[in-house]
């Protein structure tokens, strides 16, 4: 689906935005009919509230959404989604601007996602409510984001009996179509002749065949290579999850469902750069092929690797594709996966964690995380805790016994394979556990904002980062 903006017409309605500390006087500057009408409905301006305006005929003359306290914004992302979960079908325009403390652009982001709704398999409905662009706001930007964030969304929460390695390689391939990219698959046996030797072993297990796919796009300035996880399906191997923890294994392919959202943003709004997207494909399944605790795997870099866990196997298919996307330098490389649980315990499920050596791009990534209302927070690539992933009979230890610090000894395992490349890593959720405004319960998109607002700005330092 692809959300837009409404065109504005005589049947638009006004849409006020109401805060709970100015109630009386908002009310009071739009008619005594009105604030009678909200004060016998109750409508105190609280977050979300909504109180839907009635005409002299009888029919919709506008509505009101509460915008809260200030401190209830900052509890709550948002508002304009919240408000068009429960207006009617109608197209509505902001009548005023919002409270300074909440982004426009954020805001009319969050309304286009209340529309979304996965209905692959069964009826389902977002918000019918439409919104006239305000005045000021890039509406091509805006709608790229939604169209994106649509697209990461829909790849996550579409089983993986209907999105394997061969369903991702196709829809990575209808994104190219659709804006003339360029697609190349390494595909089964092909990755052992061709030197990808962890990938091909995670999946070989499955009858559905592993790959390695390649999009590019641009053919001038800065190179950015994106590299997403995209285990279509993890059962965890050899070492097998429990029926719980298998439960949402479909969203394993987050990761390469995120790059590619916010590739189709990239692209759609032109941007000026080279772009690379890989994406190891595959299914970590059980069988008499499966890869096997104790095994010591090669790598496409040259680095053993012992196996501790196969449930550790999303750090191995990234390995080989970071040693590919490494050995061309791109200006920035960036790898994203639902990594590890341990990111999830020491962050939650709605902040991003993210590594990167290079301060200026912590700063510029963080700052640009708040402008954009997609939260991510810094974990440190901390070398000490390199000798945790160097068991002695190998070079590296794809799961270090212990338990401790999971998610920073992940990040240093794939640190070694990005080579000299400038490297940033986010370990992902990719998952809304429960309905809420412009976020449906399933498939998230998580960091790809705070980077289509930062790469502009860590591209144009390509080099000079330190």
């Amino acid at each position: 689906m692809q959300p837009h903006f409404a065109v504005s017409t005589d049947a638009t309605l006004p849409l006020h935005i109401v805060e709970e500390a100015t109630l009386r006087d908002q009310l009071a500057a739009l008619s005594p009919a009105v604030a009678t009408w909200a004060t016998g409905m109750g409508f105190t301006g609280a977050w979300g509230q909504v109180l839907v305006l009635p005409g002299a005929d009888g029919g919709l003359a506008g509505a009101l959404l509460g915008a809260g306290s200030a401190a209830a914004r900052r509890r709550n992302r948002f508002l304009l989604a919240a408000g068009a979960a429960k207006l009617p079908e109608a197209s509505f325009a902001l009548a005023a601007d919002l409270p300074a403390d909440l982004s426009t652009e954020v805001e009319c982001f969050g309304w286009l996602m209340a529309q979304y709704a996965f209905d692959r398999y069964a009826t389902a409905k977002g918000a019918k409510a439409q919104l006239v662009a305000p005045e000021g706001i890039d509406v091509a930007r805006v709608e790229a984001m939604a169209a994106g964030e649509c697209l990461t969304r829909t790849l996550i929460n579409t089983p993986a009996e209907d999105m394997g390695p061969a369903d991702l390689q196709a829809a990575v391939e209808a994104l190219a179509a659709q804006h003339g990219a360029e697609v190349s698959t390494i595909l089964g046996d092909d990755l052992l002749a061709q030197n990808f030797p962890l990938i091909h072993t995670v999946g070989r297990a499955s009858d559905r065949a592993p790959r390695l796919i390649d999009m590019r796009w641009g053919h001038e300035g800065p190179r950015l290579t994106l590299v997403g996880k995209g285990v279509c399906f993890d059962t965890g191997g050899l070492n097998l999850k429990p029926g719980a923890s298998m439960a949402l294994m479909k969203k394993d392919m987050g990761g390469s469902a995120n790059v590619l959202g916010l590739a189709h943003m990239l692209m759609a709004t032109g941007q000026n750069l080279q772009l690379r997207v890989l994406i190891p494909a595959v299914e970590n399944a059980v069988s008499g092929p499966a890869f096997r605790p104790g095994d010591i795997l090669p790598s496409r870099k040259g680095l053993t690797v012992e196996i501790n866990n196969t449930d550790a196997e999303g750090r191995l298919v990234l390995a080989d594709a970071l040693t590919l996307a490494a050995e061309e330098t791109p200006d920035l490389l960036i790898s994203m996966a639902t990594l590890t649980g341990a990111a999830r315990v020491a962050v939650g499920a709605d902040l991003a964690p993210f590594f990167t050596d290079h301060e200026a791009d912590a700063l510029t990534l963080a700052d640009s995380a708040l402008r954009a209302g997609d939260p991510v927070w810094r974990l440190p690539f901390h070398d000490p805790y390199e000798a945790m992933i160097e068991p002695g009979i190998a070079d590296l230890d794809n799961a270090p016994a212990g338990g401790f610090a999971g998610a920073i000894t992940a990040a240093l395992f794939l640190r070694r394979f990005a080579g000299a490349a400038r490297y940033m890593h986010f370990d992902i959720f990719g998952w809304s556990q429960s309905a809420q405004p412009g976020r449906s319960k399933g498939g998230l998109g998580q960091g790809t904002r705070a980077l289509f607002a930062a790469l502009p700005e860590l591209l144009a330092t390509s080099g000079a980062a330190k």
